[in-house]
């Protein structure tokens, strides 16, 4: 059964930082491509970064360029995204995904993954 549960979220202040971690049991990690996504209250589910599968490629949605950094460790099964001078805009429920690796690349569309976790919540407040 494949499986993706996300850690590490919580409340942060402004210019803080957190490290989000996505475990994933079931399936060989390095089979696939794996984002990123945050959803905030009322907006659509975006995709703020990806890992291809070997760790090759990454790619960054242009809004968290610069803050945001992926990893990943296949052989602990888990994918990181360290998030640093987190801003309140960056309040949403993050969720990794986990989908096929085509041509060594990987894109932050959300047809792109069909396994998905339940997300882990990200408050960023003073």
């Amino acid at each position: 059964q494949l499986q993706l549960v996300e850690s590490g979220g919580g409340l942060v202040q402004p210019g803080g930082s957190l490290r989000l971690s996505c475990a994933v049991s079931g399936f060989t990690l390095d089979y696939y491509n794996i984002g990123w996504f945050r959803q905030a209250p009322g907006k659509e589910r975006e995709g703020v970064s990806c890992i291809s599968r070997y760790g090759g490629s990454t790619n960054y949605a242009d809004s968290v360029k610069g803050r945001f950094a992926i990893s990943r460790d296949n052989a602990k099964n888990t994918v990181y995204l360290q998030i640093n001078n987190l801003k309140p805009e960056d309040t949403a429920a993050y969720y990794c995904a986990a989908g096929p690796s085509l041509a060594g690349v990987c894109g932050l569309s959300r047809s792109g993954y069909a396994t998905w976790g339940q997300g882990t919540q990200v408050t960023v407040s003073s």
